[in-house]
């Protein structure tokens, strides 16, 4: 936890086919508004290969520096898929066949009327000590280990499993967001903004230009705070701001996105 009472998180998203372009990703702007709906804000993200030494490292760095730790891909059926063997390597823990994850791969198969193999046995093993975590879209779990959270890349498995996770996190305030837009340039209104920022050093406040046919153009500016009054606060002198340069504000008040 930060020095201003937020718990942080990190996430983990490993695979080749993500860093090559082959497949894009979809869980990370689901996995950061889900916990922050548990008050636990994504911190940071590293998009790393199929590389153990790389596996290895990350880890351990991104699991001594926040709370919480979650990864997406790699534990597959395929030779490639080696996240849950680099994660036993990180603890220092043997990799095992997990006893309870093999019967559910069993049971799932024999349900679909598939035979079972060594390569679908592979997704039973997890670092010895860690807790599964349960998948019911296919059956193969995923698993913890300390503040560790390691979850399958496939999107609508990854879902189930963080929604199994979550309960169990203790988190801050959830983090709210304000944002105020007008036909403004963000130049214009450039050190103004600055003057905001410094008034209000608590708040993260980004802006972001947009433009679009018929040479409409403007900025919005998103401040984002667990404070809903202090938020209120701001984007008001936000607008007054923006009227100063010309401008209508327009005001969106949403759960942080």
């Amino acid at each position: 936890m930060g020095g201003d009472g937020k718990v942080r998180a990190a996430l983990i998203i490993i695979g080749n086919e993500i860093l090559s372009g082959r497949t894009q990703d979809a869980n990370l702007a689901f996995i950061a508004k889900e916990l922050n709906g548990v008050g636990v804000t994504l911190a940071e993200v590293r998009v790393i290969p199929d590389v153990e030494a790389e596996i290895i490292e990350t880890l351990n760095t991104l699991r001594a520096r926040y709370t919480y730790v979650f990864t997406t891909g790699g534990i597959g059926p395929t030779h490639d898929d080696i996240t849950a063997e680099c994660v036993a390597k990180a603890f220092g823990k043997p990799l095992i066949r997990n006893a309870e994850a093999a019967a559910l791969i069993e049971a799932r198969a024999k349900e679909m009327g598939r035979e079972i193999n060594e390569a679908r046995l592979r997704m039973a093993n997890t670092p010895e000590g860690a807790t599964l975590i349960k998948n019911s879209i296919s059956a193969a779990p995923g698993f913890q280990i300390e503040n560790v959270y390691v979850m399958a890349g496939v999107p609508v498995v990854m879902q189930v499993m963080l929604a199994e996770v979550t309960p169990f996190l203790t988190g801050g305030s959830p983090t709210l967001s304000r944002a105020v837009t007008s036909r403004v340039s963000e130049g214009i209104m450039a050190d103004g903004l600055s003057a905001l920022q410094d008034q209000y050093p608590d708040i993260d406040m980004g802006s972001y230009p947009f433009y679009k046919p018929g040479g409409i153009f403007g900025t919005t500016i998103v401040m984002r705070h667990t404070d809903a009054d202090q938020l209120d606060k701001a984007a008001e002198d936000v607008a007054a701001l923006m009227r100063s340069q010309g401008g209508e504000p327009e005001f969106r008040d949403t759960a942080d996105d």
